[in-house]
């Protein structure tokens, strides 16, 4: 039914739900390739505001009980294509923001063929996600209620890279891959505060450096649709104030001097006990792909952006690629969980 073999954007926004069990490796592993987009995209920090805003209000739509979503929830801003991509060659087309339901098989690697699964097939695509509530199950679903993988999560690994498109990511299917990750992985319940509850939502704090809060405990997502570390306004303008950073106008991002740089300290996430730190590197974009979003070559631009809207409302941060890139991420649907592991990446100097 439908061509073999087309490119598909890995969209993973997994809005389902997601704490401690031993998981077995997967038998099912698909690479992924990262792809930037230089074409469309030309302010990162709108494109991942304006996704925000769309998925909080379409949480806040379904847990008021609104049908009309796409009506009333008309985000006025201009929408760009995704920025940072993953992709990976599988057996359909690409999913659909205005489709049309299909159900087919679907071959994404050896040993995961999904008869039977739902299919968006686009006419036109103007707004972010079909106008619909309908709960269509997942591949991760399908495999699982199958019987082809053994539990029902996702192991992502990306990696922190200097080049516009280059093939360094891996999902894994029914269990998690050791050799992307060090150490042990930690888990973090899916948060019950709405409405990050209706994603990968969890709760964390975050410090700048040995005791500067940026973010008490609040709820928030992770979210492999997101390119940028999104703040609520307050936590970022606390970090707008630790770092000195200004705001650039020709890229939408902080900018700081190469002085500034560095003095600039980690960032450290706490989540459920944990602790994750996220060095300066981490927090600056790749200044090799500095004009590839509009930015002068040498200039060190930050990859923390402002929410838009005050903390203590239950979507207070979005946890995107680049907070991703530096720790291996689990998804566990079963037991409503989050996982992070470092890995050799996590305190990389790549860009």
């Amino acid at each position: 039914m439908f061509p073999a073999s087309l490119l598909s954007t890995l969209l993973l926004v997994l809005t389902v739900s997601a704490n401690p069990i031993v998981i077995r490796e997967s038998q099912v592993k698909l690479p992924l390739a990262r792809r930037l987009n230089v074409t469309s995209v030309h302010n990162l920090l709108r494109h991942d505001v304006t996704r925000a805003k769309f998925l909080r209000a379409r949480a806040e739509a379904k847990l008021s009980g609104t049908s009309d979503f796409h009506t009333r929830a008309v985000i006025d801003e201009q929408v760009d294509n995704q920025a940072v991509t993953y992709i990976a060659s599988i057996g359909v087309g690409s999913p659909a923001t205005t489709c049309t339901e299909f159900t087919d098989t679907v071959t994404i690697a050896n040993g995961l063929v999904i008869p039977g699964q739902s299919i968006g097939v686009a006419s036109r695509a103007r707004t972010l996600s079909p106008a619909t509530n309908t709960i269509i199950p997942t591949v991760t679903d399908n495999a699982f209620s199958l019987g082809i993988i053994t539990s029902n999560l996702l192991g992502i690994s990306f990696e922190p890279t200097t080049s516009e498109e280059v093939l360094n990511g891996e999902i894994a299917w029914g269990g998690t891959d050791s050799s992307k990750f060090t150490g042990a992985i930690s888990f973090a319940p899916i948060t019950t505060t709405a409405p990050a509850s209706e994603f990968w939502g969890i709760s964390q704090s975050i410090r700048y450096g040995a005791g500067t809060t940026i973010l008490t405990e609040n709820s928030g997502i992770v979210d492999t649709g997101t390119t940028l570390l999104l703040l609520a306004s307050d936590a970022f303008a606390r970090y707008l104030s630790a770092t000195g950073a200004v705001e650039d106008n020709r890229t939408g991002l902080l900018r700081l001097t190469s002085a500034q740089f560095a003095n600039l300290q980690s960032l450290f996430f706490s989540i459920n006990g944990a602790t994750f730190e996220f060095t300066a590197n981490a927090q600056s974009w790749p200044r090799a792909l500095n004009t590839a979003i509009g930015g002068t070559t040498n200039n060190v631009y930050l990859i923390v952006g402002n929410l838009g809207t005050p903390s203590g409302e239950g979507f207070d941060f979005v946890n995107g690629f680049v907070f991703l890139e530096r720790f291996y991420s689990v998804f566990d649907t079963t037991n409503k969980r989050v996982g992070f592991a470092t890995t050799q990446f996590t305190t990389a100097t790549t860009n």
